[in-house]
């Protein structure tokens, strides 16, 4: 009976510790409301990285094939982070925006989990078709 009591908290004490990966359309689709934290993964947009002149505080959106989040981080970024860099921040929703307590930069073409990867793949995929369909829009 104590081994099935002990299995039992430590499934419970797993769950809330772990980190859901999610991107900006699976969290505006509702998908992590479930979570007090998660981790937010996608690309930092282009020209949205806002910097607090007398704090720490950065403000940036982070987004992907088909989402857009706005996300604040109070802290020292990493080196590689900037515009159109995969991120992946750790963090909680507040009125709409994702508050970041922890953002990593991608180093190199073998860091990215799966999920994110797959994601931004798709997106990839999807620009190419548009691109096509600008080119030729008789096709």
């Amino acid at each position: 009976m104590a081994a099935v009591v002990a299995v039992v908290l430590i499934v419970f004490a797993l769950q809330r510790n772990m980190n859901y990966l999610f991107t900006p359309s699976q969290v505006q689709e509702g998908q992590a409301t479930q979570y007090a934290t998660f981790r937010l993964g996608g690309m930092v947009k282009s020209g949205s990285i806002q910097r607090a002149a007398d704090t720490l505080k950065v403000s940036f959106i982070v987004v992907d094939d088909g989402g857009a989040m706005p996300v604040e981080y109070t802290g020292i970024l990493p080196d590689l982070f900037r515009d159109n860099q995969s991120v992946i921040a750790t963090g909680r929703m507040d009125s709409g925006r994702f508050i970041a307590s922890e953002v990593l930069a991608k180093h190199d073409e073998n860091y990215m989990p799966k999920e994110l990867k797959d994601a931004m793949a798709k997106a990839h995929e999807n620009r190419k078709i548009d691109d096509k369909a600008m080119k030729d829009p008789m096709k």
